[in-house]
């Protein structure tokens, strides 16, 4: 817990840095806005997470030994995309580019913390949520079928996305929307890629497709 503190001020810092440079000044209450909700709903997901599922904090804590080499692509292509809504949005406030109505940043928040709520259940329910694809022989991986796993296949990437979206809009920022997309796009060839993984290698994955037949959204894919 005491390393999640820290890894959580030094994502703070970090953001921070990605948010108030670019934008050339402090007074972007937007941001002072968002960076208050994005700390309330980190508290409230550690706090539940430590409640049912702590190993998950260790589990999370780095890119585990036997992550499948193709992944580190999708990896690379995830985070960069991730990291650069913070910057992109911060020079669209800071030339007046394209920035949203105020009522759009409000409403964007529904989707914020939905997306963070879908995120902390995939991880409460799921002890081998970590961020690599790997067969987890040495943790005894078995097929997670409970919460919204009964619902979706990979209900962790569907919350990740509606969670990067909304980002960019919380902080008033049409532009930021483009590096939002280049990290929804790198995950759906992700998701493919982690089917055939576990297809091939985790017993009882295929009859799991069988049963919840989507990946991200019912009843479209």
């Amino acid at each position: 817990m005491i390393r999640s503190l820290l890894g959580l001020a030094f994502t703070l810092l970090l953001m921070g840095a990605a948010l108030f440079v670019p934008a050339g000044t402090v007074g972007w209450v937007r941001a002072w806005i968002f960076c208050l909700a994005f700390i309330a709903a980190m508290l409230i997901a550690m706090a539940v997470l430590w409640r049912v599922n702590p190993e998950i904090f260790s589990a999370r804590s780095r890119v585990q030994p036997g992550t499948m080499k193709l992944d580190y692509v999708f990896i690379a292509m995830a985070f960069a995309g991730f990291l650069a809504i913070f910057p992109v949005s911060s020079l669209d406030y800071r030339y007046q580019l394209a920035q949203t109505p105020g009522w759009v940043s409000w409403l964007s928040y529904l989707p914020f913390f939905l997306g963070f709520g879908g995120a902390t259940w995939a991880q409460a329910v799921n002890r081998y949520f970590e961020p690599g694809i790997r067969l987890q022989d040495d943790r005894g991986q078995t097929v997670v079928d409970t919460g919204p796993y009964a619902i979706v296949r990979h209900p962790g990437y569907i919350s990740g996305s509606v969670l990067a979206l909304s980002i960019p809009l919380c902080l008033g920022s049409w532009w930021g929307l483009l590096p939002a997309t280049i990290f929804v796009v790198a995950l759906i060839p992700r998701t493919l890629y982690e089917e055939h993984v576990l297809t091939h290698g985790l017993p009882g994955y295929d009859p799991y497709k069988g049963r919840v037949r989507y990946r991200w959204i019912p009843g479209i894919w």
